[in-house]
């Protein structure tokens, strides 16, 4: 599994998508992604999971709300080449701050066209600490001792209440992935598939507006109305809070204080529905 930063892209997985240096770093993606002509590059954690994913972006069609960059195949029909992907660079900059509505229309049209798919088995594979603090955040799993977390996530838990919306392959990182180009449909990238309601994405959009890009919380009743938005907000803080446990143990003291102040405005909603 490749997790740290990454120096160039080799020279013949570039050779073998048709592409040349130079190359150059992009920003975003864990400082892991490269531009090579009209290509970006970057490396794959799980090949099997690299090549899903592009099979999955190369079948959508073309649909109004949303745009994903096509993936490209090697001289020989592979995906992944050296645990390497490639595919169309497409203009766009990053959100979401001051396009909620926007970002979150592109990831209701990209999950309609995602409706019929059937759940990957791969999911139940997969190890990374996303895969677990998805786990933790429905329940499916109990969290790992942290040094100075453990009593937000017991209050987190008692917010986390029954969800009867259906399950579909959703997109759990949408936040930073969704790129704005003015005239044109956002562009989906970097696919993170789980297997959970179409409002728990959304949950893990409004979750990191309130605990990192200073959204109104009126973006709670907007996205999220009634007491199973709630329900899936208090779902999509554990887990982006347990990731941080999962991968560090104890959390920083001034994140503490962002969930804190969150997971308090969660719990008077919850008092008033």
């Amino acid at each position: 599994m490749i997790l740290g930063m990454v120096t160039e892209p080799p020279p013949g997985m570039l050779a073998a998508f048709g592409l040349a240096a130079p190359v150059r770093p992009l920003a975003g993606g864990r400082g892991r992604s490269f531009r090579a002509g009209d290509a970006v590059v970057k490396p794959v954690d799980s090949v099997e999971e690299a090549e899903w994913s592009a099979r999955v972006f190369a079948g959508l069609s073309p649909a109004a709300g949303f745009r994903v960059p096509r993936p490209l195949r090697s001289r020989d029909g592979a995906y992944v080449v050296e645990g390497w992907t490639a595919s169309e660079f497409l203009e766009g900059r990053e959100g979401p701050a001051g396009r909620w509505e926007s970002l979150i229309a592109a990831g209701r049209a990209f999950h309609r066209e995602l409706r019929h798919l059937p759940r990957p088995a791969l999911l139940d594979r997969r190890d990374d600490p996303w895969a677990a603090a998805d786990r933790i955040a429905w329940g499916e799993a109990a969290p790992p001792r942290s040094s100075n977390a453990d009593e937000l996530l017991a209050r987190l838990g008692e917010l986390a209440g029954p969800v009867a919306a259906p399950s579909q392959l959703v997109h759990g990182d949408l936040t930073g992935n969704v790129l704005f180009h003015p005239g044109r449909p956002p562009v989906v990238i970097d696919f993170s598939p789980y297997w959970r309601p179409v409002g728990y994405a959304e949950a893990v959009v409004v979750a990191d507006g309130l605990l990192y890009h200073r959204a109104d919380p009126e973006l709670v009743e907007a996205v999220l109305p009634g007491r199973e938005g709630l329900h899936l907000l208090a779902r999509a803080l554990i887990f982006r809070l347990a990731t941080t446990v999962v991968w560090a143990g104890r959390v920083p003291e001034d994140e503490l204080t962002r969930f804190a102040c969150v997971t308090h405005l969660v719990e008077e909603r919850v008092l008033r529905e």
